[in-house]
């Protein structure tokens, strides 16, 4: 980001303070404390206890929607413990030139060092009735609790949305209801993840398992009529249903940063120390765009294994230990019903990426692997889980496949014996 490294000035009183209290911000707030003892820690969530990873709570165990969420750290005493305080309070800003942030009610709390780690908040698209009480979010587990109190075997849910998210709600609600539709704006599901055959895949998974799919297609206006509501889709179809949900997706929580002098774009712009454009302010997790592993480009990768390694990173940094996070790792692992799918790097075919691939159309499998040169850049597979290490690896790695290279151009299920034996090579 090319800022100047803050002040070092390191002691009993050095206060941190951490802006959410989600995964990253508990495991940076325990890290400070390995590091620290004696410095002051402060986290300052908007909501009671702990918060949860919002792809916890969409899933809730599998469709038990009204289960007891688990927690990052389900023990409400656990900071307290480590002498970590927490603070229940919304953040409304942060002042970087006086170091300090100011809570909704007004008080404030100064930092030697701050961490923005708040997550994402829902998407909420511009609908008529949105607002309406038998449309949800599935974002936090008062969310998935208030669906399972009015979801039954009879009612017709309608859902918006097919992405990540998406899919792992559609999991939860399928195991409550004989009736679900889906509406997808986009022309495939899991369109940010998967290549049009994936999605077409899992769109026919989806459909042979009961879920009808409406993908290419929107909802613009929700009404009442009676005790259901009323959806109007943009061709013209209305759908009635009993309860509407809508996961459209999630988008960085950063909107109290404005004016702060912080450098946004979708989230936080930060640097490899995971450090903002505002020496001694970092950000980890949803909140922050992080450079990516082989393009270099920022992004926000939102999956927790990332957020909390951002986290560690930017704490060692907070406390004085100089390191670098090599890069974040766009990978994301789905169960849709069922059928596993996997995305990992660049898997979109970029100008003169070679790729090769294996379809399995009636088993529902499929793998296709991107190369850059004699490396894997990306890969998309489905229904193909023994590979899932090994392309992990051979991208997130950026192992050179020498020989190995034509091999899986003719045998592409051949990953997990090039990444032993490419790896076996480097270690001689």
């Amino acid at each position: 980001m090319g800022t100047a490294p803050f002040p070092l000035s390191f002691g009993s009183s050095m206060r941190h303070v951490i802006i959410g209290s989600g995964p990253a911000g508990v495991v940076a707030a325990e890290t400070l404390r390995r590091l620290d003892p004696s410095a002051e820690i402060t986290v300052i969530g908007d909501k009671a206890g702990f918060a949860q990873s919002t792809v916890r709570t969409a899933s809730r165990s599998r469709g038990a929607l009204d289960e007891t969420p688990n927690c990052a750290r389900s023990d409400a005493d656990h900071l307290a413990r480590l002498r970590i305080e927490l603070r229940h309070s919304r953040v409304k800003a942060i002042d970087t030139a006086a170091c300090s942030v100011t809570l909704a009610d007004g008080r404030v709390v100064p930092y030697d060092r701050a961490l923005i780690a708040t997550g994402s908040r829902p998407v909420r698209p511009a609908i008529v009735g949105i607002d309406l009480p038998q449309v949800f979010t599935c974002w936090t587990p008062a969310d998935a609790q208030a669906i399972a109190a009015v979801v039954s075997p009879a009612a017709h849910v309608l859902q918006m949305g097919a992405g990540f998210i998406g899919c792992i709600a559609m999991q939860a609600l399928a195991a409550h209801t004989a009736r679900l539709t889906v509406v997808e704006v986009r022309e495939r599901m899991l369109a940010h993840l998967l290549d049009d055959v994936a999605g077409g895949l899992i769109r026919r998974w989806c459909e042979d398992q009961g879920v009808r799919i409406c993908t290419g297609r929107r909802v613009v206006a929700v009404t009442r009529s009676g005790e259901r509501l009323r959806a109007e889709i943009d061709d013209g179809e209305i759908i009635e249903a009993d309860v509407l949900i809508n996961a459209t997706g999630g988008q960085p929580n950063v909107a109290f940063l404005a004016g702060s002098g912080i450098a946004l774009d979708r989230g936080v712009l930060v640097d490899a120390a995971m450090q903002s454009s505002v020496a001694g302010v970092y950000a980890a997790g949803d909140a922050a765009e992080a450079i990516e592993t082989g393009t270099r480009r920022r992004r926000v990768n939102a999956i927790q294994p990332d957020a909390v390694e951002q986290a560690r990173i930017a704490a060692l940094n907070m406390a004085g230990h100089p390191a670098l996070l090599p890069g974040t790792f766009a990978y994301n692992i789905l169960d849709t019903l069922g059928l596993v799918s996997a995305s990992f790097g660049q898997w979109q075919e970029g100008a003169g990426g070679e790729t090769a691939q294996l379809l399995e159309a009636a088993d529902y499998r499929y793998l296709r692997l991107v190369f850059s040169g004699d490396r894997l850049l990306g890969a998309n597979s489905v229904g193909y889980t023994e590979q899932i290490a090994a392309l992990r690896g051979l991208i997130q790695e950026r192992v050179s496949l020498g020989e190995w290279k034509q091999r899986l151009s003719a045998a592409p299920l051949q990953v997990t014996e090039a990444y032993l034996a490419r790896r076996l090579l480097a270690t001689d």
